[in-house]
């Protein structure tokens, strides 16, 4: 069975210090989410331009549907420039006034949204409108059962306390990593371990599932009141751009094919580690993540026997 899954929101070349690379935390979600054997498409917009054109081919060639793709007649396509740290670890400068920053509702858009099994949209894409209110009305008009994800994706100045609780109160799942979760707890008043926040925040925004990516110390999930830990094993940290969304991407199908909550949460540690091991945000994945995912039954898959932490940042 293909899912249908949506990713709502930016679209971008990320300017590596290795070259231009297809990025954007939702188009990133959109090709990994394809590659793990969905059906998968982006609501997104691009500029009138050459970089927009490259786009649109770049996403055919893996597999995600452009017609969700908007073109605008004034605005560029957007760009990020990425610098690396030592250990791989990406730092983002943002170029503003980008396409995707006049998101619109279409036919499209509304179609695909209707039709969608899990959206996910994050904070970047709402630093401003028209995109800020078209995401939200897209998500809140997904239909009753649809996984609604917010990956927060918190980046430097674009984002308010109003535009994260707007967004948490439209999902019933939510993707964070260790750094952005003292930033809800500054936000929202939280308290107390990662455990009594995540477990504060699922209950005060009704969510379902709660994603916590730690680096060096696994992640940590939690589905209405039960709890799955995995810690990491250690890899050659190429760079971490994109293995949060590949996460995110794991989680989704893992959730929609009603997995075990450990087993969802080893195999989605195992993909973004195989994308921090990988130059760019969007390597091709191994087949064998997507035959798992569609040949072996969830009750009869074996979680690893040991496990050590890792050194990377998802």
């Amino acid at each position: 069975m293909k899912f249908n899954i949506v990713g709502i929101g930016e679209v971008l070349w990320d300017l590596l210090p290795s070259g231009m690379k297809l990025g954007g935390a939702p188009a990133n979600f959109a090709c990994h989410a394809h590659a793990l054997g969905a059906q998968a498409c982006v609501v997104t917009r691009v500029g009138n331009d050459e970089l927009g054109v490259d786009i649109y081919k770049r996403l055919e060639a893996q597999g995600i549907g452009c017609g969700t793709v908007q073109l605008d007649p004034v605005a560029a396509t957007g760009m990020v420039t990425v610098t690396l740290s030592e250990s791989g670890i990406p730092q983002y400068i943002i170029h503003e006034n980008a396409a995707w920053d006049r998101l619109a509702v279409t036919p499209a858009a509304v179609s695909a949204i209707i039709k969608a099994d899990a959206v996910c949209f994050g904070s970047l894409a709402q630093r401003s409108e028209p995109a800020r209110t078209t995401i939200q009305h897209l998500v809140a008009n997904a239909p009753v059962g649809t996984l609604r994800v917010f990956d927060i994706n918190l980046r430097q100045k674009y984002y308010t306390q109003e535009i994260i609780d707007q967004s948490l109160r439209l999902a019933n799942v939510l993707k964070l990593n260790d750094g952005e979760l003292p930033v809800l707890a500054d936000q929202f008043g939280l308290t107390g371990t990662s455990r009594d926040m995540i477990q504060t925040l699922a209950r005060r925004f009704e969510l379902d599932v709660v994603a916590l990516t730690r680096g060096p110390e696994g992640s940590l999930l939690y589905q209405n009141g039960q709890w799955s830990d995995c810690p990491s094993v250690p890899i050659k940290v190429v760079d971490t751009v994109g293995a949060g969304d590949s996460f995110t991407a794991a989680l989704v199908l893992g959730l929609l094919r009603k997995m075990p909550l450990d087993e969802i949460n080893y195999f989605a540690d195992e993909v973004a580690r195989f994308v921090c091991a990988s130059a760019g945000a969007t390597p091709p994945l191994p087949k064998q993540f997507s035959e798992r995912l569609a040949k072996q039954p969830a009750a009869q898959a074996k979680l690893p026997s040991q496990v050590v932490p890792v050194n990377a940042a998802i």
